[in-house]
């Protein structure tokens, strides 16, 4: 909750957070629960893994941020 609210308050990053999940989501989201295009959760360990080190914690909400950014910024070419 705490990613999706530091994103809710960053409009500039949200074309790039739906292309983010849009790459991420796995085939045919729309037809399980909970109905979100959310990532699975083996990929979720493993970018936890190679961003912090271990799996079982959260993503900090500014390196989403970051992250983010740096998709918009790829995106235009800049």
């Amino acid at each position: 909750m705490r990613v999706a609210w530091a994103v809710a308050r960053r409009p500039d990053l949200w074309p790039a957070a739906l292309g983010a999940a849009r790459r991420t989501a796995p085939p045919g989201w729309y037809r399980r629960r909970p109905f979100l295009p959310v990532p699975s959760g083996d990929y979720l360990r493993f970018r936890m893994l190679t961003q912090y080190g271990e799996t079982d914690r959260s993503p900090d909400p500014d390196d989403v941020l970051d992250y983010l950014a740096w998709c918009r910024d790829w995106n235009r070419g800049g």
